[in-house]
């Protein structure tokens, strides 16, 4: 089955994830992880994409962001691919692929999913049984959004800025929102959307965005389109 192209719409968000070949490790040691994300940082900046959450794990990165241009997004992960693939090579001898293929991305319905998005970015090292908190865990946006911790490699979208009229005021709306777990109807949504390359939101959302890119941006309806009944004399 031949690839959906990529897609861009100006201002409007994408949730990404880029994995290791084969589920093999990003991150051998901690300090790959802070080289990862120094380097993901100057791509961004160079390319005009802008961050607003992500977790680096062991095998895989998840990141959401809105490019400023077409490319910003391809370009900034092609950078940060060839460049910390080196990186890894030369600090542990080894050649080769370090990617499992292209990244994959969808974009995403901001007023119904982005935060959304970011809770199941950060709640991944929890799922994954790592942490028991987000919190606790080092290399992701959580602690920049819940307790105020500088990253420089974020942006903050706007509808982080409407969760309060000062900063603990936005932390402490924040860190609310994960005093329950992600709806598992969104946590499918998220997984299928990102995964297949489709549109994240409601049918009205999709026919927009379908419009602008003109291309297929959700699946096809499963089963035979009914005929229509036809009248006998």
């Amino acid at each position: 089955m031949a690839r959906l192209p990529r897609y861009f719409v100006p201002g409007v968000p994408q949730q990404v994830i880029q994995r290791g070949n084969n589920r093999s490790p990003l991150c051998v040691a901690e300090p790959d992880y802070q080289v990862f994300l120094d380097y993901l940082q100057a791509a961004a900046r160079r390319q005009a994409c802008a961050i607003h959450a992500y977790v680096l794990m062991t095998t895989h990165v998840h990141l959401l962001v809105t490019p400023q241009q077409p490319a910003s997004l391809p370009k900034t992960m092609q950078s940060l691919g060839r460049r910390y693939v080196q990186y890894v090579n030369t600090t542990y001898r080894r050649t080769g692929t370090l990617w499992e293929g292209r990244y994959r991305a969808t974009l995403v319905d901001s007023d119904r999913y982005l935060l959304a998005c970011c809770r199941y970015i950060e709640l991944n090292p929890v799922r994954a049984q790592m942490v028991a908190h987000p919190g606790a865990y080092p290399w992701s946006s959580y602690r920049s959004h819940a307790i105020g911790q500088r990253d420089p490699l974020l942006t903050p979208h706007e509808l982080y800025g409407v969760l309060g009229r000062t900063d603990p005021e936005r932390q402490a709306s924040y860190r609310a929102l994960f005093a329950e777990e992600v709806e598992e109807s969104h946590l499918t949504a998220i997984r299928e959307a990102t995964n297949k390359g489709w549109a994240l939101g409601d049918d009205r959302f999709r026919e927009a965005i379908a419009a602008v890119v003109a291309r297929r941006v959700r699946p096809l309806a499963k089963g035979r389109p009914r005929r229509k009944a036809i009248n006998r004399v």
